[in-house]
């Protein structure tokens, strides 16, 4: 096992192979990423999370081991899904990026970003365009750096830090369109979806969530912080939108407030909508709907379809349509008593009764959501799409002191677990549940072809799964929180994946000696 904390970029950077230092991302790389690459922050366009490498297997799994783990210092907790290219990782926590060798673990380079006013939340990870790295800041900026050294660019403002907006998602790259989305919860903010220029930072087109500030009897919210997925045949970007707001009080945004808590459609060269579908219509509970939109071409009850599915927040599991947004199936996948019913559409009809109230009401799930941030991944050969959910009740308050304005509530979990919940697509039924533990992982999942699954529970044990049934192959304590998604790459013959914890990144392998036996 290699050790290693922070190393002297210049010394480093003369001893790597050129190799390392030519880093590149072109868009056949993110069409058909090679197994020595994980070039976005979902590996491919589709969302599933699902690799095809097979050299760890429910045989071998047992015998996986460190292969390096790397130290950033930092009391911040990695939330960044790492990008591979080249040999080289990069991965980010706020105003911090990071190049590690994917071999060794040793620091290649390591770029600060000044400090600023942002909301340090947390940081989700870099897009790459060519050989150039482009990164969110916390105080709303986009930072274009040189890949193989770190250097800046070009850095633009992508929104108004002191209106209360931030940033925390991964870009993402489309031929030549580097979308962008922002976060922010106050009650003047309008979510948007932005293209810029990778060449230059200019504006390419802005798409709207909601009506411009100000408008009568309209929301404001739908903010965009998740990394959507794109269809490169149907060329249609599909990305989540946040909640409405004022969030738990809504007697001045009447009617649905489309296009909150919604999946929507959109054109990547013109931001021009195609279509969208309303996870919950006029929310009243801090779901939004930014949960990855997973791509699909399968059968559906007997038909070949191009779907999109996706857990949502609010306890739903849907499957769209991806071509037209026509929905297919919407089921509960934990426990949800906030409904009606399902309408024609396939939405979720809200019950007023669950609404916030002065005397509280006891909701399903609780305020963080059936799931929230961390990544699904969808498994081909079974079928399976698998979530890390939170099957939760908790109490929702309305605060007349608050006014109309402003959170104007509170919520308390009363209850909760974390599961890792296998649903069949075809029928929204949990196929099998293994347990995470009695509080929320923010662990992620990964499947691989070979039929081993990779997620955390709530305790930072790294879960190795039998994908078929959810049995236990292998477990290792990471001694921290499992804040991001695993990922997976080969390189010279040998197969890795990587975890966090903590600040601390996990590079774990099969023994060599075990790979030289042609085990």
């Amino acid at each position: 096992m290699n050790v290693t904390s922070i190393f002297t970029p210049t010394l480093l950077l003369a001893c790597l192979p050129a190799a390392l230092l030519a880093q590149g991302v072109v868009p056949e790389t993110l069409l058909h990423p090679p197994k020595d690459t994980w070039p976005g922050y979902h590996g491919d366009y589709s969302g599933k999370r699902h690799s095809s490498l097979t050299q760890i297997t429910p045989q071998n799994v047992p015998e996986l081991g460190l292969a390096w783990i790397f130290q950033t210092g930092q009391s911040n907790v990695i939330k960044a899904s790492p990008l591979v290219v080249d040999g080289v990782i990069y991965f980010t926590l706020p105003d911090n990026v990071y190049a590690v060798d994917a071999r060794s673990g040793q620091q290649v380079w390591h770029y600060t970003y000044p400090p600023n006013k942002g909301f340090h939340i947390g940081h989700r990870g870099v897009s790459m365009y060519k050989d150039w790295l482009f990164f969110l800041t916390p105080d709303a900026h986009l930072i274009s750096l040189n890949a193989s050294d770190g250097k800046v660019r070009w850095n633009v403002v992508v929104a108004d830090s002191q209106k209360g907006y931030w940033a925390t998602m991964s870009p993402m790259v489309i031929g030549n369109h580097v979308i962008i989305g922002v976060s922010g919860d106050f009650d003047n903010l309008t979510g948007y979806l932005r293209s810029i220029d990778p060449e230059t930072g200019k504006t390419q087109w802005q798409w709207n969530s909601t009506p411009p500030v100000g408008t009568p009897d309209a929301t404001t919210g739908g903010m965009t912080w998740m990394t959507g997925t794109y269809d490169p045949d149907l060329n249609l970007l599909y990305w989540g939108t946040g909640n409405p707001t004022p969030v738990l009080t809504a007697s001045t945004r009447p009617g649905d407030n489309l296009y909150t808590c919604s999946i929507v459609a959109v054109n990547p060269d013109d931001g021009k909508l195609a279509w969208a579908f309303q996870a919950s219509p006029h929310d009243t509970h801090d779901w939004d709907a930014v949960e990855t939109p997973v791509l699909v071409d399968a059968d559906f009850h007997g038909a070949p379809r191009k779907m999109l599915m996706q857990t949502s927040r609010n306890g739903y599991f849907f499957v769209l349509d991806r071509t037209t947004g026509k929905n297919l199936l919407t089921a509960p996948y934990g426990p949800v008593n906030w409904s009606l019913g399902v309408d024609k559409e396939g939405r979720p009809i809200p019950n007023p009764d669950k609404e916030p109230a002065q005397d509280g009401r006891l909701v399903a799930p609780d305020e963080g959501g059936l799931t929230n941030y961390r990544s699904p991944s969808f498994d081909p050969a079974t079928g399976l799409f698998l979530v890390d959910a939170h099957p939760a009740y908790g109490i929702y308050f309305a605060k007349p002191a608050d006014g109309v304005f402003g959170w104007a509530g509170a919520d308390y979990t009363v209850w909760s677990k974390a599961v890792l919940d296998a649903i069949d697509y075809q029928t929204g039924k949990i196929r099998w549940s293994h347990e995470l533990g009695p509080n929320g992982s923010g662990a992620g999942v990964l499947t691989t072809d070979s039929g081993v699954t990779f997620t955390g529970d709530s305790s930072g044990n790294l879960l190795a799964l039998q994908t078929k049934d959810g049995k236990t192959l292998w477990h290792a304590g990471t001694g921290g929180s499992m804040e991001s998604s695993p990922i997976t790459y080969e390189l010279d013959g040998r197969q890795y994946v990587l975890t966090s914890s903590g600040g601390v990144l996990f590079a774990w392998a099969l023994p060599q000696v075990l790979l030289h036996s042609g085990q």
